[in-house]
């Protein structure tokens, strides 16, 4: 896996993923406090800091963006 993902890039994935983490947990949106939206709000905020940690984006990969400078 060759790196796709840049800093400034990282750094939002990493503040989205904790935001839509702590809305899914914390239940502060009404919408987003059960069934359904909170579980896909809890596994969106995961794969963002899991994408954002490893530096690679299957989905990046897939349609040639690149937002790195290698």
């Amino acid at each position: 896996m060759t790196a796709n993902i840049g800093t400034i890039d990282r750094v939002l994935r990493v503040l989205i993923g904790i935001a839509l983490l702590a809305l899914a947990i914390g239940g502060f949106v009404p919408a987003l406090a059960v069934g359904a939206p909170k579980w896909i709000a809890a596994a969106a905020g995961v794969v963002m800091l899991a994408t954002a940690g490893m530096r690679f984006c299957p989905l990046y990969r897939i349609f040639g963006f690149r937002t790195c400078q290698r």
